[in-house]
């Protein structure tokens, strides 16, 4: 089942007949990755530590230590896939989130650290002691939704996704982590769950411009889940209009969106009937979360 979820088998490799240790094997590693990671080291020991199927402290305990062929062939392999630009979670097949370890594949976007900042004030909205019907959309790993369900336990967290692959690994995901106060729809956006209500609605949707150059770094990941229109606004502006009917009055809605687009987020809400407006910054003082509250009684 992994290797259908993480899209293995896909690259051939040269058989290597000369023995290489593990420190060779590691220098040349970091030597190639240098060019498309910051952390090519880093990079180096978790790929050949999953190619030996040992931790990385078996790395530094054991330099000298030769690989045979078949190790040196699948760390080739991976390396490969690393310098075209898959991204390192891909490739692993795993990505640590809110100290969760997430199955992610090319379905779903690889969780990012700003996106815990979206969790984080989640949470503050949500008491400890809370039974609430708390809504994630556009769920992809279901990053958002298992957090948020880990530490609300007496809530049940509902998590969405067009992606029928990506919700695949969302369930897997659940199932891998004893995570049970969940459940998952298949569907566009709100349209699975319009018949509910909701006292938190959390999403990290596309809000890339379709046109922007940063989307050639991000080519190995869904562009579904990344561009929005030429604004990079319109499936925020579509969450702004259609959550209004499922969030339970006064409610928040929580969006993730680019560091430039602030102002043009409230503007967004503004026009919905959203009020109580505010941006929080990330860990890198970039502004990354939009707060906003919706009340019935004041539609215009």
């Amino acid at each position: 089942m992994y290797a259908k979820l993480l899209g293995l088998d896909q690259y051939a490799y040269e058989p290597m007949s000369e023995p290489v240790s593990i420190e060779q094997a590691l220098v040349d590693a970091t030597t190639r990755l240098r060019e498309v990671s910051e952390s090519a080291r880093l990079d180096a020991e978790l790929l050949l530590a999953r190619c030996i199927d040992m931790p990385r402290s078996y790395l530094f305990a054991h330099p000298e230590d030769t690989l045979d062929e078949a190790a040196l062939g699948r760390l080739e392999r991976t390396l490969q896939r690393r310098v075209e630009g898959e991204p390192l979670a891909y490739i692993t097949g795993s990505k640590e989130f809110w100290s969760l370890e997430l199955i992610v594949s090319p379905a779903t976007l690889v969780p990012r650290p700003e996106t815990e900042l979206l969790v984080d004030i989640a949470l503050r909205e949500i008491p400890r002691e809370a039974d609430w019907a708390i809504l994630d959309l556009g769920t992809g790993s279901g990053a958002i939704a298992l957090a948020i369900a880990k530490e609300r336990q007496l809530c049940q967290v509902s998590a969405v996704d067009v992606s029928p692959e990506a919700l695949a690994v969302a369930r897997e995901n659940a199932n891998q982590l004893t995570i049970s106060n969940i459940s998952f729809f298949q569907g566009n956006w709100t349209e699975p769950v319009a018949d509910q209500k909701f006292k938190v609605i959390a999403s990290n949707p596309p809000y890339v411009a379709s046109g922007d150059a940063a989307l050639d770094a991000l080519r190995a990941e869904p562009a579904v889940a990344l561009t929005a229109g030429e604004d990079g606004l319109e499936s925020i502006a579509i969450l702004a209009r259609d959550c209004r009917t499922i969030i339970d009055d006064g409610g928040p809605l929580l969006l993730e969106h680019g560091a430039d687009q602030r102002d043009d987020v409230a503007e967004v809400l503004l026009s919905y009937g959203w009020d109580r407006i505010r941006c929080y910054d990330d860990y890198s003082g970039n502004p990354r979360v939009t707060r906003a509250y919706y009340s019935s009684s004041e539609t215009t």
